[in-house]
């Protein structure tokens, strides 16, 4: 598990990376921990230059880290993403936050993909480079940003990211609950180009090294991070139908050309670390350093209420609160604070966790540490049961929410607060 401090040290080095000197050049960006000689970062100048068409980068599309997986070496990996606004010129964002040893690419390409399955739609395969290579490494714990990509995307396109390690860099870090499938072709050797996707026959329901796209946008307005566990990353929803409650709330915002980026990790938790880094040691890397981020909407305490050991004080939510909105304001970030969701009925209730949950809310409601309020409770609860989710929402574990669910979850927000 990455420790908070590791983590704070990388997400301080790729914002610097990503709103200095090569937010502006369009400079490639890899970052390395802190070790005994000092934090490293690497800035190198790129063939395309962003600085020569007019725009500001903004996040489209994220994938937190939330763990790792065995290495593919050899094979080509392409993971198949859904972007929230379009742009001119994109770049990709890869990790080896998690891993343990340097991570080869030998190849990374990106494509708009076909009307289905692996394929790209032709002429719009490009070559991802750093700092003009087209092959790089990444050290153990880092991260990296590409340099510009020169193709333009619409929004609410599906992307293809193939990433080829040649070599086992040892554990991945990767995306677990996708809801999305992508594709690997086992012997990736040479493959990564490939407009046909023939040679990809197997399937993966994990996003693998990939966690970001970023977009160059004229007239863009920023964008909104939404920041939580499962009930974010989307358990319940239809897999490969994006219908979690942040690609609705993208299809709101579309007009106002904001992107969405989900920062939700399944089984994460506010105070603790337990399925990837805890929210308060992850915020920077995953939320507070994304490009063009504004507002951050927080929706994270559940898992804390009912994991071991239970977190039954209040008063920890309350400071973890205040916390990550003291954070996001040192850096012009505005956040919405959204109520947690009832789960009366779920195996983990009981009355003594439930009145947690009701005091937790009424500060997210009245205790003025947000900006703003989404009040998810209110939205979803059943008014004959108010300790559980209204039936038409309910997938049937009384916890998380299928596409109904979503889309009311969404609607709740007040775009107003966004904008």
């Amino acid at each position: 598990m990455v420790k908070a401090g590791r983590v704070l040290a990388v997400a301080l080095l790729a914002l610097i990376g990503t709103t200095g000197a090569s937010a502006q050049t369009g400079a490639a960006t890899a970052t390395a921990p802190v070790t005994a000689t000092g934090a490293t970062r690497a800035t190198v100048s790129t063939a395309v230059r962003a600085e020569s068409v007019p725009g500001s980068w903004t996040g489209t599309w994220e994938a937190a880290p939330s763990g790792t997986a065995p290495a593919l070496p050899g094979a080509a990996v392409r993971n198949v993403v859904h972007l929230s606004v379009g742009g001119q010129l994109l770049r990709i964002r890869l990790s080896n936050r998690l891993g343990t040893s340097p991570l080869m690419l030998g190849a990374v390409t990106v494509a708009l993909r076909g009307a289905a399955g692996p394929d790209a739609v032709p002429g719009t395969m490009r070559t991802v480079t750093f700092g003009g290579a087209p092959t790089t490494v990444v050290p153990a714990g880092g991260d990296l940003v590409s340099d510009p990509v020169p193709l333009a995307v619409p929004a609410a396109a599906d992307l293809l990211v193939t990433v080829h390690p040649p070599t086992d860099g040892g554990p991945a870090t990767y995306h677990r609950t996708a809801l999305r499938t992508s594709y690997v072709a086992p012997q990736g050797a040479g493959r990564a180009a490939d407009v046909d996707g023939s040679a990809y026959t197997a399937t993966t329901s994990h996003w693998y090294y990939v966690t970001g796209v970023d977009v160059l946008v004229t007239g863009g307005a920023g964008s909104v991070v939404a920041f939580g566990d499962s009930l974010t990353d989307g358990t319940g929803s239809t897999p490969d139908a994006d219908r979690r409650w942040p690609d609705r709330l993208a299809e709101r915002l579309r007009p106002h050309r904001l992107g969405v980026l989900n920062a939700g990790i399944a089984g994460n938790r506010l105070l603790r670390d337990g399925t990837g880094p805890s929210a308060l040691s992850r915020l920077d890397a995953d939320a507070l350093s994304r490009s063009g981020a504004r507002v951050l909407i927080v929706f994270e305490g559940i898992n804390d209420i009912n994991g071991r050991p239970q977190a039954n004080d209040v008063a920890d939510f309350e400071a973890a609160y205040r916390a990550i909105v003291s954070r996001a304001h040192t850096l012009g970030i505005r956040v919405v604070g959204a109520t947690l969701t009832p789960y009366g009925g779920h195996g983990a209730f009981t009355a003594a966790r439930e009145d947690v949950r009701q005091r937790i809310n009424a500060f997210i409601r009245t205790g003025g540490a947000f900006d703003a309020v989404a009040d998810f409770d209110a939205a979803v609860r059943d008014p004959a049961q108010p300790r559980r989710i209204k039936p038409a929402y309910d997938p049937g574990d009384h916890l998380h929410f299928n596409d109904a669910g979503m889309r009311a979850l969404a609607d709740a927000i007040d775009l107003g607060t966004l904008r």
